[in-house]
């Protein structure tokens, strides 16, 4: 038994000193260390010897066990670097060889125009807010002295959830006023900006989803001068100096008295075209005084308090500002345009 211990030590150790991959090192554990390896078979062996040689035999088995693994363990970490080299060397990176150009991203230009917005009102001191595109009926219109009956109701104009009309895809962010006016203390100076949902046609200058900025100022001997001062600032701040603009009387149920704001067709400078539709103009907003039935409907005394309100359509805007002359080429995702801001 002895002669065959030390013909298993010394034909593992030539084996796995020569072994050269991990495959040939785990195949050569299994044959001298496993369950049924060379060297379980020779200690099977052991119930033959007589009782003074068992001692014997045990301690020389056990040392040829601890000689392999140990012999196994160098040999595996031997061949970890071996492969480790040969994966750097593999990986290697010339770096002498031009790397490859990687083109960055631009920011839309609708959404440029909206941190310009935002930039422009919050140097005046107003506060942005946001809220649900799910919207009832209640903000939507009751709480913004639209009664039932009034067209911008109708299921022809409105994302309606629910056959009683009173939950909906919000058609203005205008909600947002009567939220503020019911949680904010005064005087308020808030813009709330986000995507609202109308059922209009697409073409040009519109789209059954669309974004809006809507502004509102309430505090004590606030007045119409203050609405026009303002807006004209910001197209000035928007478009540049000298930016002609026109307001022209209107009729919003939430604002009394009502106006929208006109500029100047960027594409034929007045003249006439189709992303105006011949008219030389085209409406950027819709603003007004806050109608003192709706600040009492918030809780807030007409008698002391008035304001003014605005809706800005983001698009639009955006249009004016980067001369676009289909307000379809923002949804359109084409990078060819895209790549032009």
């Amino acid at each position: 038994m002895k002669e065959q211990l030390e013909a298993i030590r010394a034909g593992a150790l030539a084996a796995i000193g020569a072994a050269g991959n991990t495959g040939e090192l785990e195949a050569l554990r299994v044959q001298y260390l496993g369950k049924k390896g060379e060297l379980t078979a020779v200690l099977k062996q052991m119930g033959k010897l007589s009782a003074e040689e068992r001692p014997v035999m045990g301690q020389m088995a056990n040392a040829v066990r601890a000689e392999v693994e140990s012999a196994i363990e160098r040999q595996s970490a031997v061949l970890a670097e071996k492969a480790l080299e040969e994966r750097l060397e593999a990986e290697a990176l010339d770096i002498t060889v031009p790397g490859r150009t990687h083109k960055l991203g631009r920011r839309h230009p609708m959404y440029t125009a909206l941190d310009e917005i935002k930039e422009i009102f919050i140097s005046m001191g107003f506060t942005v807010l946001d809220g649900p595109e799910v919207e009832l009926a209640s903000y939507n219109f009751d709480k913004l002295n639209a009664p039932e009956g009034h067209p911008s109701r109708d299921w022809s104009d409105t994302f309606y959830f629910d056959e009683d009309s009173r939950v909906m895809l919000r058609s203005q962010t205008s909600p947002m006023q009567v939220r503020a006016m019911e949680t904010m203390e005064l005087p308020i100076r808030i813009i709330a900006p986000g995507r609202v949902y109308r059922k209009d046609e697409v073409d040009a200058t519109h789209s059954p989803m669309f974004h809006q900025v809507e502004g509102m100022v309430i505090d004590k001997n606030v007045t119409m001068a203050d609405l026009k001062g303002t807006l004209n600032t910001v197209v000035e701040q928007l478009y540049g100096k000298g930016t002609k603009t026109r307001f022209r009387p209107h009729h919003f149920p939430f604002t009394e008295p009502s106006c929208e704001m006109d500029v100047q067709c960027h594409k034929c400078g007045g003249v006439g075209c189709p992303t105006c539709k011949g008219e030389g103009w085209i409406e950027l907003l819709g603003a007004g005084m806050i109608h003192p039935r709706v600040l009492e409907m918030a809780g807030i005394d007409p008698e002391v308090y008035s304001g003014w309100a605005f809706g800005i359509g983001l698009e639009r805007t955006a249009m004016r500002r980067f001369k676009i002359a289909d307000l379809r080429l923002i949804f359109e995702n084409d990078v060819r345009f895209l790549e032009q801001f």
